[in-house]
């Protein structure tokens, strides 16, 4: 036995709720608890959480890795890059339904180097849906 502490499970939920959201027709949204490690348009913070929709059409380039999730997208028309923490990921759900999970927001004081360029192959894009927006499930 041991003593070494198994992967975070986080990303890899993430991972599986993007691919329900996505094979079922839902679009998937992620909530940000926003801090100085996440790179997000800071003028749609709000009460330092940001929402964003993560679907095809909306995400460009979208990268979940273990540690991050980095995309490209367009906010007020102006195609910006999105850089976050996984430990930062406060949810992921479908914007239709609210299905999804909240998730345990941690500290990034020891967080990953940002990526200096985006992925090279981009999956399909299309269109940028409406602005993101956070519905609390009860």
């Amino acid at each position: 036995m041991t003593d070494a502490h198994p992967p975070e499970l986080k990303p890899y939920i993430a991972r599986a709720l993007y691919e329900w959201c996505t094979d079922n027709g839902l679009t998937p949204y992620l909530a940000v608890a926003v801090d100085a490690s996440c790179r997000v348009p800071q003028g749609f913070v709000r009460d330092g959480q940001i929402v964003f929709n993560i679907g095809q059409e909306a995400a460009e380039r979208l990268q979940m890795q273990n540690d991050f999730i980095a995309f490209r997208a367009r906010f007020n028309g102006i195609a910006q890059e999105v850089w976050v923490p996984v430990a930062r990921v406060a949810a992921l759900y479908a914007r239709e339904n609210g299905l999804g999970m909240a998730f345990e927001v941690s500290s990034t004081a020891s967080a990953t180097e940002k990526p200096e360029e985006p992925p090279r192959e981009p999956p399909p894009s299309g269109k940028r849906s409406e602005r993101p927006w956070l519905r609390r499930v009860k």
